[in-house]
């Protein structure tokens, strides 16, 4: 069985760290998948479970040096307020603080001794000035033994990180330099380099690196932290007709909890007593609360702001909105996006380069006839200068923000793959019922078929009808269903009822047998309805869905229904087209009332009578390129060319076009009530409101922006700065690099492309 398991990783240090952990999980029998996030510390692995365990996968990780602990994905210790990753973080933040704090203190003196007595500074005579100077180091080197212990450790594994190249870097000067002391104890007059200085300083400029990244990073994990902290601590039931204030974790279904006017909604329910505007920002992103009665669905954690309500629970724990949301946004973080895999498989070997290039370095120097001491340094500077950290933060922490800030808005991304795809995507494809109407329609017209054989009333038509739908729970079977009972009809009882997806339904009343669908299920089954069409013309060209009602092999009537369009819809399209997207419509209903949609939207392609099976079929020709045959009148007259590289992305509702969003390059689903772990779209849209497609490519784009920059300066730094430690400048300018400024140019390198991330909580979508 395929288990999914999510791992706190301590310990981890740069990117080549969660490579070399990905790597050796990878290579573990059993892991289908392992995707280790840097920026979050955490690791995402797929495991069968009749193969391997935990403790295996666990073991793994320890061997390489690292900690792993498990975490409950939206765990009831988070909804509770208990956070047990958050306490880790912030006892490791602290030691870092203090790593370097100690570091420093030592490192100072350090840098006054070194530097003294060339700017002509008081300082002790040279051996005792060297003799505090290693003690003083070796005390840094004791402060921060953890990167040696890490490095060592990377060695022994045979899988080197980047506190390899720090240990390397800073154990070369540290023991060069004890080698020159000990001659200098031997030999007072021997005129010896001394290194000191730069192992100190080197690892007190990595100690600050690393706290402000830890800051930084954590700093981009805000907008999922604020939605867990949106969670209600206590709930007011009412039980035995006694209000009780109780933990939230001991709210069961159907307990019925009261909430006053300016708290919040403790948990999902259905509101069985009042009336309020409820402030639904915190979860969908809208600005203007939404007014709730009896019967009206609430969401946990929203703001209750006018009138005391009596709310019926419906959901509990895990099953909220609110924890499936930070489900959704954290199982965003353990994917992975495409354009990762690069630098991915740049930070594996990225240490073993660097290596190849200090020793190439050092060589070079040596051979050009330069003193041991002069090649040292630049080598020296070439191991600490690299940095796969930049390279591997640049992805996760500009993910982090953009899913969690897109969360804020009432939109979710569920994978980092859809963040690229969406950029991509070219042709977008709305479905019609409940994505570009309203999906609540309306019974307009009954049309009786009286002849002198058959007398039948408007009335005996929608009873008739209304009978054979109470059944269904189509759209259209519940307005018609609906219809009847304002009327007030007695339903008749039916028997061998059969749904004919995409066609209609048939069924028995009376020994008689009755059709009730489209014009597809009258010829099937060879009911002539010609006498009708004129009238079915007219009502389909205002836009109307027909039904039409036939008894044995005769029509005897037809329904028509509409169902309006989404206030949204037509500015929704029109800033879609303004992006340059074509815009398609998919639907079920016949091929009129589809152009006359079209035709009132400006939709570019209308692909019609498609069954629900076939709608994955369509998706998948349209990515072909299938779709320059399927104009809509309102563009057959322009000549728009043929769209290269499909990329097609659907919206739909998430239920009844699940296959068509999964065969979608990008899946759109519109939020359907409160259970939004279910579908199947890559993105959803809680609000369901089409405003948000334009909105959620928009803020993928500009997700996707971010990461490329990062991308960039960390390439363009690692390609820029190894060269200048490596001495190129020299022979220009005569001047070589020292290992100190090399660590702390490294140490800041990551912290920047952190707060590039950052820098997109002042986005702003239009």
């Amino acid at each position: 069985m395929i288990k999914t398991i999510k791992l706190n990783i301590s310990k981890m240090h740069c990117a080549s760290c969660s490579a070399n952990i990905e790597y050796a999980l990878r290579k573990q029998l059993g892991i289908k998948q392992a995707n280790v996030n840097l920026a979050t510390e955490k690791a995402y692995i797929e495991y069968n479970d009749e193969i391997t365990n935990l403790d295996k996968i666990k073991s793994i990780i320890d061997k390489l040096g690292y900690g792993a602990e498990e975490e409950v994905v939206g765990s009831m210790d988070q909804m509770a307020g208990h956070d047990h990753s958050k306490m880790l973080a912030e006892k490791e933040l602290n030691r870092l603080k203090n790593r370097f704090i100690f570091s420093l203190i030592f490192s100072l003196p350090l840098a006054y001794l070194a530097m003294g007595q060339i700017l002509g500074l008081p300082v002790p005579p040279n051996l005792v000035n060297t003799l505090i100077q290693f003690v003083l180091a070796s005390l840094v080197i004791f402060i921060c033994r953890d990167i040696w212990q890490s490095g060592i450790k990377g060695f022994l594994n045979l899988s080197p990180n980047m506190d390899s190249l720090i240990f390397l870097g800073t154990a070369a000067a540290y023991f060069y330099s004890l080698i020159n002391a000990v001659r200098l104890l031997l030999d007072p007059a021997v005129m010896a380099v001394s290194y000191f200085e730069s192992s100190a300083l080197i690892l007190t400029f990595i100690s600050l690196g690393k706290y402000l990244e830890a800051i930084t990073k954590g700093k981009t994990g805000q907008a999922i932290k604020k939605l867990i902290g949106l969670q209600v601590k206590t709930a007011r039931v009412i039980k035995n007709g006694q209000e009780e204030n109780i933990p939230i974790d001991q709210v069961k279904v159907n307990d019925i909890v009261l909430i006053k006017p300016g708290e919040k909604i403790p948990l999902d329910g259905v509101i069985t007593e009042g009336y309020s505007g409820v402030d639904e920002k915190m979860i969908t992103g809208e600005s203007i609360p939404v007014e709730k009665k009896v019967g009206d669905q609430v969401i946990g954690s929203t703001l209750n702001q006018t009138g005391a309500l009596k709310v019926k629970v419906t959901r509990v724990g895990q099953d909220t909105m609110l924890a499936q949301i930070i489900k959704v946004v954290e199982n965003a973080l353990g994917s992975k996006a495409p354009i990762q895999a690069l630098a991915d498989k740049i930070s594996f070997y990225f240490v073993i380069i660097i290596l190849l290039i200090a020793i190439f370095t050092l060589s070079i120097w040596l051979l050009l006839g330069f003193s041991f001491t002069f090649a040292l340094t630049a080598a020296i500077a070439v191991l600490i200068i690299a940095c796969p950290c930049a390279l591997g933060l640049a992805t996760p922490t500009a993910v982090m923000m953009g899913t969690g800030m897109a969360a804020e808005q009432g939109i979710l991304i569920k994978t980092s793959k859809a963040l690229e795809m969406a950029k991509k995507v070219n042709t977008i494809v709305f479905d019609k019922t409940g994505t570009l109407t309203k999906g609540e329609p309306e019974v307009t017209d009954i049309v009786p078929f009286a002849n002198s054989q058959l007398l039948i009333t408007n009335e005996e038509v929608l009873k008739l009808a209304a009978s054979l739908e109470k059944n269904s729970e189509h759209p259209l079977a519940q307005a018609v269903v609906k219809k009847a009972n304002e009327q007030n009809l007695k339903l008749l009882e039916i028997n061998k009822f059969a749904a004919l997806p995409g066609k209609g339904i048939m069924a028995e009343i009376n020994q008689d047998k009755y059709f009730l669908g489209t014009k597809k299920l009258m010829a099937e089954n060879n009911i002539i309805i010609d006498v009708l069409k004129k009238q079915i013309e007219i009502l389909e060209k205002q836009g109307k869905t027909v039904i039409i009602l036939a008894r044995n092999t005769t029509a005897i009537g037809i329904l028509a229904l509409f169902d309006q369009l989404k206030n949204s819809a037509k500015e929704s399209i029109e800033e879609l087209k303004k992006m340059g997207k074509k815009i398609a419509i998919l639907t079920g209903d016949n091929q009129r009332v589809a152009e006359e949609i079209a035709k009132e939207l400006n939709i570019d392609y209308v692909i019609a009578e498609v069954l629900p099976s076939g709608k994955a079929d369509i998706i998948k020709k349209l990515q072909l390129g299938d779709i320059e045959n399927r104009k809509s009148p309102s563009s057959r007259a322009q000549d728009e060319g043929k769209i290269e590289n499909h990329y097609v992305a659907m919206v739909g509702d998430g239920i009844n076009d699940a296959p068509a969003l999964a065969q979608a390059d990008l899946g759109i689903a519109l939020g359907s009530g409160t259970d939004i772990a279910m579908e199947t779209g890559e993105i959803i849209l809680i609000k369901n409101d089409l405003s948000q497609v334009a909105k959620a490519i928009k803020f993928s784009g500009y997700t996707l922006r971010k990461i490329k920059q990062g991308l960039f300066w960390a390439f363009f730094y690692n390609l820029a700065g190894v060269p200048i430690a490596a001495g190129v400048l020299y022979p220009l300018t005569g001047w070589l690099l020292r290992p100190e400024i090399a660590a702390a140019a490294m140490a800041f390198s990551s912290v920047s492309v952190v707060l590039n991330a950052l820098s997109m909580k002042w986005y702003k979508i239009d």
